[in-house]
């Protein structure tokens, strides 16, 4: 059985849908702007994780 989703995850997810949506309606050229961005945002977030993780500076989820 599938676990079920988060009501916030549900929101975030709907919400980046809309913004794909939005991009696709202003044209090619501005949804590719926001394919590259999202990409550049993931990578240097997930970088600047790894440096925090390293430094032990990294807190991780709260519950």
């Amino acid at each position: 059985m599938a676990r079920r989703k988060s009501l916030r995850s549900q929101l975030y997810g709907a919400a980046r849908d809309l913004g794909n949506v939005e991009a696709a309606s202003k044209g090619p050229t501005a949804y590719g702007k926001r394919v590259v961005r999202r990409s550049v945002y993931r990578k240097t977030n997930s970088g600047l994780a790894g440096l925090l993780r390293a430094f032990g500076l990294s807190g991780g989820r709260r519950r």
